[in-house]
């Protein structure tokens, strides 16, 4: 893999895991296009989940903070036959729903790791998944705006947003676009969607990053030494704090149409070269 392959893909991976329109999707797309082999670039893959995953780092970092302070204060005070306080402390409930979030993603990653594989290679099924992402998209514009925060979630709105957030595994649908609708749909206001959207993301992308590394570690870093992989890390973590910065923007203004139009035709024009090329 060559530097400007790198930075490219890297690119990508900044803008596409935050902005609504699929990081799983173009990269696999990329990697068609460049004729590059995903079982070759595997560490290269993790390296970029990595970077991301920096990037949320550096835009919440009080928040994760908080969140590991209160957590840790619930499970003292849990033992200590104190209770979970979960009414009095919203930042334990915020602890206690992204875990509750993580697990339905979690479960439907592991039951269906096998298929959302096998996806990766069919650019007819990553044309769906680009549709059905503006499909979530145009919806979410059209939920009034709530008022609900940590305050009035609740168990099932959590594992509703894990849900919609497994289904994203699948490449071609927007992890950051449907957890946002989801949050949406279940009534919380804008501001505190986003912010939700992107702290349960980090149970996700490190828990992946953490289950591919054995296999990327045997595959090893490539032809292209360890320089592009460094490279596409960098480059996605600061894309990716510029994407995330612009979400919290247009979901505010209510401007994630816009993309829903983008990922439409970028379907259409992807299913129609799918089937021509066959």
């Amino acid at each position: 893999m060559s530097y400007i392959q790198a930075i490219i893909l890297g690119l990508v991976q900044g803008l596409a895991e935050f902005l609504p329109i699929s990081s799983s999707g173009h990269l696999a797309l990329l990697q068609h296009f460049f004729g590059i082999q995903t079982d070759k670039v595997l560490l290269f893959t993790v390296m970029l989940h990595v970077g991301t995953l920096v990037s949320v780092f550096f835009m919440y970092w009080r928040d994760i903070i908080e969140l590991i302070k209160a957590f840790c204060l619930m499970i003292k005070d849990l033992c200590t036959g104190k209770g979970a306080g979960l009414q009095q402390y919203p930042m334990r409930k915020m602890a206690v729903m992204i875990i509750v979030a993580t697990i339905p993603t979690a479960l439907i990653g592991f039951l269906f790791n096998d298929f959302f594989e096998s996806l990766y290679s069919r650019i007819f099924m990553i044309g769906i998944g680009f549709i059905i992402t503006g499909f979530f998209l145009f919806f979410s514009e059209k939920l009034a705006y709530a008022r609900n925060g940590i305050e009035r979630m609740n168990y099932r709105n959590s594992i509703f947003i894990g849900i919609m957030q497994g289904i994203a595994i699948y490449p071609g649908i927007s992890r950051s676009g449907s957890t946002l609708t989801g949050g949406l749909f279940v009534g919380l206001k804008r501001e505190f969607a986003v912010r939700f959207a992107f702290l349960i993301s980090i149970p996700s992308i490190l828990g992946s990053a953490l289950l591919e590394l054995p296999k990327a570690l045997d595959a090893g870093v490539g032809s292209g030494g360890i320089g592009p992989v460094i490279t596409g890390m960098i480059v996605a973590a600061a894309c990716g704090v510029l994407a995330i910065k612009a979400v919290i923007k247009l979901v505010m203004n209510q401007k994630l149409k816009w993309f829903s139009y983008y990922v439409w035709a970028l379907g259409t024009v992807v299913i129609i070269y799918s089937i021509a090329a066959h």
